[in-house]
């Protein structure tokens, strides 16, 4: 329950540990900055005491003012104190933050996470029964339905790189979703394939991709990947692209596609500097 509101230091507040909500350095911080520093903190932040801890804080709603206040040199800031335990903190941390606009899919993903898990463990029942109830009672808070709620949290399963892709709009979060399903060696080659080829999966590469992974086909796993990567999709734009067991019978078994794709470069440059010195002459 809320006990008072009263000045803290802002050396004493500390970010709410895995908290899935980005505080990034940009414009619209510039401009939460500038308001700050005129008018100070208007909406006190909402924190909790650290357990173990005496006078220091986590943060619960309030992250991106509170950073804002110390680049803007305010060492105080107003906040409201509620004495409740982590999980509850967590289940109003996320209530407070999801009205937000423009929230990418990895603050969704890693929220509706953080939320189901912290209710399932204030409903102190089995995992498979409080894990129903818990996307359930997320679902209700989000106006998404409980298979879209799911899906989001697939995503928590991808490797950063292809989660920054999906925030960046590279990869359709429909795509996301699939790939998630991947073991993580078989995400490391759709890294490698996209780093390659300069493309993303469609949605029908990822269907397969994920197909063959649950059929555990192990054998060649990279090969196979980068084969169904390298192949030409109807959408993409005009570009000179080699299939990548074209090329594998040119170099040493243990070449990587990034190795391959290097010595190429190299090769062409030494003909375009061939060509241009006998064009000098």
């Amino acid at each position: 329950m809320k006990n008072e509101s009263i000045i803290i230091p802002t050396r004493a507040l500390h970010p709410f540990e895995g908290h899935p909500f980005h505080v990034k350095d940009d414009a619209e911080m510039d401009a939460l900055e500038d308001s700050v520093r005129e008018f100070g903190i208007l909406t006190p932040l909402i924190v909790r005491p650290m357990d173990g801890i005496e006078n220091e804080y986590e943060v619960i709603s309030g992250h991106r003012r509170l950073h804002a206040a110390k680049r803007a040199g305010i060492q105080e800031v107003p906040a409201q104190i509620y004495a409740i335990d982590r999980d509850a903190a967590a289940v109003m941390l996320v209530d407070s933050n999801l009205h937000r606009e423009r929230l990418l899919p990895s603050e969704k993903a890693f929220a509706y996470k953080l939320k189901m898990d912290a209710l399932r463990h204030q409903g102190k029942t089995s995992r498979q029964a409080g894990e129903k109830w818990s996307v359930a009672v997320v679902s209700d808070a989000a106006d998404e339905s409980e298979r879209q709620i799911h899906r989001y949290i697939r995503l928590t399963r991808l490797l950063p790189g292809l989660l920054n892709l999906v925030d960046e709009g590279r990869i359709a979060f429909t795509v996301g979703v699939e790939l998630s399903y991947l073991m993580t060696d078989e995400q490391e080659a759709v890294l490698e394939a996209i780093d390659l080829y300069d493309c993303t999966p469609s949605y029908s590469q990822a269907c397969r991709l994920r197909h063959d992974s649950e059929m555990m086909y192990a054998a060649d796993t990279r090969k196979r990947i980068l084969s169904v990567m390298s192949e030409e999709k109807p959408n993409q734009r005009e570009k000179v692209t080699f299939r990548y067991a074209d090329l594998q019978k040119y170099f040493p078994s243990s070449y990587t596609p990034k190795q391959i794709s290097d010595a190429i470069l190299r090769l062409v440059e030494a003909d375009y500097r061939r060509r241009r010195d006998r064009d000098a002459r």
